[in-house]
């Protein structure tokens, strides 16, 4: 058997009663009443009974608690995946976004979400998938934006030929005069 980690000596029972009364965390308050337990001469187990759980998360929440205070026993968020693309890669995707691609060597004239995903890879070795790379273009400040397309042989005068250049049907009616009411 283990010795158990002691408690922090700047609290007692009551004082975790009462923050746990006015904690608006039930995860937090349940665990402020598990401490409560042991600050007041009970047993670990008998603190694990209180928070629902088994001995080792006991301990977890006496370390935390030790530690950071009631602050520590308040549910964090997960901190998730760390980034595919770190600072460098975004700087080189910015500046192949800015400068476009070249058609001779990219084989492309606009950048799609599926070719800047294939250029990473080729360029970095780093497997994104097209949405996570409309996030990381999005969180850049870029926008799908697409230009209409035109071709490269439109000719502008013979655009002006086939604009409408009829009036429009309807006109202004003239203002009646009534007559007069006797």
């Amino acid at each position: 058997m283990s010795i158990p980690i002691p408690l922090r000596a700047d609290f007692d029972a009551t004082r975790l009663r009462r923050l746990a009364r006015d904690s608006k965390e039930a995860s937090q308050a349940r665990r402020l009443l598990a401490l409560a337990t042991i600050y007041a001469g009970g047993m670990r187990t008998q603190a694990a009974e209180v928070g629902g759980v088994g001995l080792q998360v006991v301990r977890d929440w006496v370390v935390r608690f030790n530690a950071e205070g009631p602050t520590g026993l308040i549910d964090k968020k997960a901190p998730g995946q760390p980034p595919l693309l770190k600072a460098a890669h975004r700087r080189a995707l910015a500046r192949m976004v800015e400068d476009g691609p070249i058609p001779a060597v990219h084989g492309i004239v606009r950048w799609r979400l599926v070719d800047l995903v294939q250029w990473i890879w080729e360029e970095f070795r780093i497997v994104v998938s097209e949405t996570t790379m409309g996030r990381v273009v999005n969180e850049m400040g870029y926008r799908k934006l697409s230009a209409r397309p035109r071709h490269h042989a439109q000719n502008p005068d013979a655009m002006d030929a086939f604009k409408k250049t009829s009036p429009p049907p309807w006109r202004r009616s003239r203002t009646a005069k009534r007559p007069a009411r006797r």
